[in-house]
């Protein structure tokens, strides 16, 4: 497959393994870099994981430890064996002269390597992630070279790495006296909050669909489109038979609530009749 025809997809915690190995590097070093790890399917990069190498840059070249990547690599293997190496990446927000160097070393370990480049210096106010891909150019017989052209790149998540997210946005505020560590909530409050969100987005949708009627506001195509789309979604089933799958599923939950706290109690249980004396 191409490497034109990729699409780079970045998991939250490659950023933050990125932003700690940048505050962690050498005074001398004015950039970081390292491996991504991930899964290619269908034409979808999705970087799950990374770690950093060690390296210096001078003028005329680049020395790497490429020893203990190829260490780190196994041992995270053995951890994570789904995780192939994708590609590398590095600090800043251009592709440097040395950068075509890193990657021919990449385009041995793996097919068609992706290079991240993460602005951590926030030189456009934000941190800038983008994703190439290295072509190459040139004529039979002649001279050749390469050329890093850009990939669609975005951001995903897992559930449980939404949920942390949700929390990290929690502690984010410019008064003195914000909150610094925050504790995850109870379900019921989760479920509270999420319907509280929900609410006042159904009611800035209902404000929007009200003032395009009411030609207050022009109306967009690519809203209409998506709110169809979200219309289509919703299953079609009456109040009694919505409020009769809603219990069937409470009572599965407490159900298995239920069984987890006799298990819980079971092994509890068996663990204080264990250290029992015997006669």
């Amino acid at each position: 497959m191409s490497g034109l025809n990729l699409t780079v997809k970045v998991h939250p915690v490659v950023l933050f393994q990125v932003v700690d190995a940048y505050e962690r590097r050498n005074a001398d070093s004015h950039r970081v870099i390292g491996t991504l790890l991930g899964t290619v399917d269908k034409g979808v990069v999705e970087v799950t994981n990374c770690f950093c190498v060690p390296h210096k840059e001078h003028d005329d070249q680049v020395e790497a430890e490429l020893s203990y990547a190829l260490d780190l690599y196994d041992l995270n293997r053995k951890v994570n064996p789904n995780e192939n190496v994708v590609g590398w990446w590095a600090t800043g927000n251009e592709v440097t002269n040395h950068s075509s160097v890193i990657h021919e070393y990449y385009a041995r370990e793996c097919n068609n390597p992706v290079h991240l480049t993460v602005d951590t210096s926030l030189q456009s106010g934000r941190m800038g992630l983008r994703a190439y891909v290295c072509i190459q150019l040139g004529v039979p017989g002649g001279k050749t070279g390469c050329m890093f052209t850009p990939i669609p790149v975005e951001m995903t998540c897992y559930e449980p790495e939404t949920v942390g997210l949700k929390l990290l946005q929690k502690t984010i505020s410019t008064s003195p006296h914000r909150q610094k560590t925050i504790s995850p909530m109870l379900d019921l409050a989760q479920i509270s909050e999420a319907a509280g969100k929900l609410q006042n987005l159904l009611e800035l949708i209902l404000k929007y669909v009200e003032n395009v009627i009411g030609h207050k506001q022009p109306p967009d195509n690519a809203v209409g489109r998506q709110l169809l789309d979200l219309i289509h979604s919703v299953p079609h089933m009456s109040h009694e038979q919505f409020t009769q799958m809603f219990n069937a599923n409470v009572r599965d939950l407490l159900m298995v609530i239920t069984l987890s706290n006799l298990i819980k109690t079971q092994l509890q249980l068996n663990e204080k009749l264990t250290f029992l004396p015997t006669n």
